[in-house]
């Protein structure tokens, strides 16, 4: 058989960048780099100006290279693909995840040959969602737009420790480039739990190679401080100063009893397989910095699809902006959240988005709807209850399993005391049993079960 192989020069590779569009998002950002700004300085109109700029330059390139973006464009009245003003953007369709679900070219902007990574979700709720990169795309989406206060104190003496899921999903690759390409960083590919990364291999590794960043989900980080007990290890044996936490929702006290376990700093990282890194919470904080050099952000009322009051919560809409091979263009994401905007005088000037689960995501309990998160938050607002918890649902009806290190005496009137609280606290009916042996997970830690 007659192979023909032809060597890639890096000097082919940069030719590449330097004709996508996003070499022209680049130059928009050595600009202000020279005059010693970043994004997280520009003023509101600064910041709304560079958006019009990118998503112009965005519609060009899905105008000429994608013929789905092109017909919903014309089919909302665009006969060239340019906006003046954000609020033509919103004439444009909404993207729905049944639209691309199993479907992993319809969003596809570059000729198939320029495609170097492919990733999918889980499709635990239908059919898995594709994405596709560019070189290019990795290039810029990770290193064209700095953020040094929000990465502050990441530097190329660090050694990364990424405990996620290689298999399938974009965050792990995403974390690997983000660090090496910006920080300099050496990093360590831990994976989580699978079958060349067994958790006490994961251990070992956090102690010979004195990782100082680890990066993975907030129950594996329970998990991983578990074991490290059982294994006599304590965790000032331990070089990691920061832990990145990602993947699942996290309480404040959740991510409080991981920082007094861990006895380090912890940042937590909004983002998705389809988009990539959307939001940083850093320590102490409440809500997260949106990445805004990446990304525009709507919130919109779930129900009637138009745009929510200031502070509402409703559906999180996210349009990216540094990507050319498959642009989200208005994503509809089924998260929820509400937006809020920087004071004058912050020292970062970029909008926080405050979470508030997912849409279905909610317990209804007595006709009441409440978020699993909000729960979790006020559960382990008691110092005894582990970090091992079931919400379990039957007709309406909330048992709440829980682990807790008490006397057997005690057991009944503990329960009580959780019953109480959860009542008091949020307002929820509910049962709470003891179970000292609820199952570890090392896939996304699912908290909710439903009982017919």
């Amino acid at each position: 058989m007659n192979v023909q192989y032809k060597k890639r020069h890096p000097s082919d590779i940069a030719q590449q960048w330097s004709n996508t569009f996003l070499s022209k998002l680049e130059e928009y950002f050595n600009r202000y780099e020279e005059q010693g700004i970043t994004i997280e300085m520009l003023t509101p109109s600064e910041l709304e100006h560079y958006h019009l700029f990118a998503i112009n330059l965005n519609l060009k390139h899905v105008w000429e290279h994608n013929p789905y973006y092109r017909k919903q464009l014309e089919s909302s009245g665009f006969t060239e693909p340019r906006i003046s003003s954000l609020k033509q953007f919103y004439q444009i369709p909404y993207l729905l995840k049944d639209t691309i679900r199993g479907n992993k070219n319809l969003l596809l902007s570059v000729e198939p040959h320029r495609i170097c990574q492919y990733h999918l979700t889980s499709g635990t709720t239908g059919k898995p969602i594709f994405t596709a990169h560019t070189l290019a795309d990795q290039y810029y989406h990770d290193a064209i737009v700095t953020y040094p206060n929000l990465f502050h104190g990441n530097s190329s003496s660090d050694i990364v420790g990424i405990a996620l899921p290689y298999e399938f999903a974009q965050p792990a690759l995403g974390f690997q480039r983000m660090y090496q390409f910006s920080y300099d960083a050496a990093v360590v590919s831990l994976g989580k739990g699978g079958y060349m990364a067994p958790v006490d291999k994961s251990i070992e590794a956090l102690r010979d190679f004195e990782i100082s960043i680890l990066v993975t989900t907030p129950s594996y980080a329970a998990l991983l401080a578990e074991e490290m007990k059982k294994m006599n290890i304590t965790m000032d044996s331990l070089n990691v100063r920061k832990l990145v936490l990602t993947g699942e929702g996290c309480s404040p006290a959740f991510s409080n009893r991981l920082k007094q376990i861990w006895d380090c700093e912890i940042q937590q990282v909004y983002g998705s397989t389809e988009i990539g890194m959307m939001g940083i919470q850093n320590d102490g904080e409440q809500g997260y910095h949106l990445l805004e050099g990446g990304l525009l952000i709507e919130i919109i009322d779930p129900e009637t699809a138009l745009p929510a009051a200031h502070g509402q919560v409703g559906e999180i809409v996210i349009t990216s902006l540094l990507r050319e091979a498959m642009p989200f263009i208005r994503y509809r994401s089924g998260d929820l959240g509400y937006v809020e905007e920087p004071q004058p005088g912050d020292s970062i000037q970029l909008k926080k988005l405050h979470l508030r689960g997912r849409m279905g995501g909610e317990i209804t309990v007595e006709g009441v709807s409440y978020s699993p998160l909000m729960l979790e938050h006020c559960l382990l607002m008691i110092p005894e209850v582990g970090l091992w918890y079931r919400f379990i649902l039957s007709d309406e009806e909330l048992t709440i399993e829980i682990e807790a290190d008490i006397a057997a005496d005690d057991e009944e009137q503990f329960l009580d005391q959780v019953r109480s609280h959860m009542y008091n606290m949020a307002g929820a009916v509910c049962k709470v049993v003891l179970n000292l042996q609820i199952p570890r997970q090392f896939s996304k830690a699912q908290r909710v079960f439903y009982q017919s």
